[in-house]
């Protein structure tokens, strides 16, 4: 008798293990079936599922169907129509590629197979019988293929005992169907839950797609993106800064229209939407992305999800570039409306659901020729008062000025001149807009379609942002030196954390001294910190920054940018001059993302006149 301690698994306990890795849950078996009938050029596909499929997932297409030979060979382990030899994986355009599925599937399943194809007269029909050997039936059935897996993990009780409750279940597999469906909007797709039809998405584009899966007036809450090049192309939608959800599972990338999951590319989107995430909060997007597939590589696990590119540096920052690009050429100010049937009462919110045209930027306030602000309409001591040294190049605005649209320069953060074919910002009319502060607190002005609202600290918190973020960048620092040099005691700890943050605060143009005993001198401040403030600011600095540390979790660069700007700006409570506000508006649109501050608040809001007449009983 053999005494070795290593032994072969007998094989219906090794296709049980392997199994594992394709099928955990009933939502493996649907995108397996699904793929398989979108490689086979279906025009109709059907999903049924009975108990959230625990019972019943039953995948019928009028797809090319097999004939007998290729039916018995499917569900042999490695068996696939999709490759040929090792080097077809470089030209891969199909979903399906391994030949595990549905031997798997067979595994841990009652597996029955109904197929025909187009030029046979009868089809065939395969199922196991209660030995598990394969039973083989001739009939007459419909053109294309139907797989039915019934009982799955009827032979693995501990795998069946693992899958979550009906709903859960039945939530992975609807999420599954939704995100075949979009990868394929030219299939009409059925979903039946327990004999009822459920969805029913007719073929189509993907406009239709979307409104058909989310809602009919989805499309006016994205912003579309197109670029194309020789290596890559991408198109699709991604969300508006009020699309922004506290919860992942909105995020929809389709690699040659198969859907992958990405950490490169979701953060590459995740960086072009910048300040405007917070910490938690996710965007929202669908997009497709077609490359060589000789250029990638998606066969790295057994559920096909992820991938490897070639030159992953070179995707990134063109996915970074063409979403940062169609993030710039639209008008993001959301929109405020009243919802009255809240069930807590009344509540004013967000409406993302209105429609932005590209390169429209005229529903801005709007100056006439006489108010335009050059710069010599502002004294010294109006502009020291609140912004100091704000950069020549912003105060000399001409009445010409054109649009600087936000990421319009992907590598510098600086003011841009663009093709004249770009509407203005500031439409010079005659007309004449108000302005006016409402408790030293916002800035209202009036535009186009109604109201704007300006949150005054926000909106110089950003330009203040920006400002650092630049100088960070370029080191070039500009201090002002103090008549009278402050000395200022810390305790140890925030000593410390002064010292550690010192480079960052020499290139924003601080310049301390530091001595024993936790005593720093401030020598000089940027020209931005007002006069009799340097001591307050420097120590609220360090604060935030620590703050910032412990909770967010930020880098370096953008915690100090963050820490100075939310210190340095303009309060609540700072009483502003008509010229004042009208700069920080100019000021405000020349940055590259005015819509939020650093930290994703909303800058500024619109409502509506259409909002205003609804509120007041108008009807006209």
């Amino acid at each position: 008798m053999s005494n070795n301690k290593i032994k072969i698994l007998p094989e219906n306990i090794s296709n049980k293990i392997a199994a594992g890795e394709v099928v955990q849950r009933p939502e493996s078996v649907v995108k397996e079936l699904l793929e398989n009938s979108i490689d086979a050029g279906a025009e109709t596909i059907e999903l049924i599922v009975k108990r959230a499929g625990k019972v019943l997932i039953q995948v019928v297409d009028d797809g090319s169907g097999m004939e007998e030979d290729d039916a018995i060979l499917c569900i042999q382990k490695h068996a696939t129509s999709k490759i040929m030899e090792f080097e077809d994986l470089e030209s891969l355009r199909t979903l399906g590629f391994r030949g595990e599925a549905l031997s798997s599937i067979a595994a841990v399943s009652q597996l029955e197979i109904k197929t025909e194809t187009r030029f046979e007269e009868f089809g065939t029909l395969l199922r196991y019988d209660d030995n598990g050997n394969i039973v083989k039936e001739k009939g007459s059935f419909p053109k294309g293929t139907s797989v039915s897996v019934k009982n799955l993990f009827y032979n693995i009780p501990a795998r069946r005992n693992f899958l979550k409750s009906d709903a859960t279940e039945l939530k992975h597999i609807i999420d599954t169907f939704n995100k075949e469906t979009l990868g394929n909007p030219g299939i009409h797709f059925k979903f039946f839950n327990d004999n009822e039809l459920v969805f029913n998405y007719q073929s189509g584009t993907i406009e239709d797609r979307i409104s058909q899966v989310f809602a009919d007036n989805m499309l006016d809450a994205l912003i579309q993106v197109d670029e194309k090049t020789d290596f890559i192309n991408i198109k699709g939608f991604i969300g508006k800064p009020s699309m922004l959800k506290k919860s992942k599972g909105e995020q929809y990338l389709f690699l040659n229209s198969r859907y992958v999951i990405s950490r490169q590319i979701n953060h590459a989107v995740f960086t072009a939407y910048e300040s405007i995430l917070e910490k938690g909060d996710y965007p929202f997007f669908i997009i497709f992305v077609d490359i060589d597939p000789s250029k990638l590589d998606v066969n790295i696990h057994p559920s096909k999800l992820e991938v490897r590119f070639e030159n992953e540096k070179s995707v990134y920052n063109f996915i970074l570039t063409v979403i940062r690009k169609g993030l710039g050429t639209h008008d993001l100010v959301p929109s405020m409306a009243f919802n009255g049937s809240a069930p807590e009462g009344e509540k004013i919110n967000f409406d993302p659901y209105v429609k932005v045209e590209k390169n429209d930027f005229s529903d801005r306030p709007v100056f006439n020729k006489q108010q335009s602000f050059s710069k010599t309409n502002f004294s010294n001591k109006e502009i020291d008062l609140i912004f100091n040294a704000i950069p020549d190049e912003i105060t000399e605005v001409k009445t010409n000025r054109e649009l600087v649209p936000p990421f319009d320069n992907d590598e510098k953060r600086e003011i841009m001149h663009i093709p004249s074919n770009i509407s203005h910002p500031f439409n010079l009319s005659n007309e004449t807009t108000f302005i006016v502060q409402l408790h030293d607190k916002y800035i209202l002005s009036q535009i186009k379609s109604g109201l704007m609202i300006i949150d005054q600290h926000a909106a110089h918190e950003r330009i203040l942002y920006e400002k650092a973020l630049e100088r960070l960048e370029v080191n070039l620092p500009f201090s002002q030196q103090l008549l009278f040099p402050k000395t200022v005691e810390l305790d140890p700890g925030r000593f410390a954390l002064l010292k550690e943050i010192n480079p960052f605060l020499v290139k924003l143009g601080f310049s301390l001294k530091f001595f024993s005993k936790n005593t720093v001198i401030i020598e000089g401040v940027p020209d931005d910190v007002k006069n009799g403030s340097e001591e307050k600011i420097l120590k609220e600095i360090i604060e935030e920054y620590g703050a910032n540390q412990r909770e967010k979790k930020l880098n370096e660069r953008d915690n100090i940018a963050k820490s100075y700007s939310c210190k340095t700006a303009i309060k609540t409570g700072d009483r502003l001059s008509d010229r004042e506000m009208r700069l920080l508006i100019d000021q405000l649109f020349g940055t590259t993302m005015p819509y939020v501050c650093p930290h994703g608040r909303p800058i500024l809001v619109k409502i509506s006149l259409d909002e205003f007449d609804r509120r007041f009983g108008r009807t006209s």
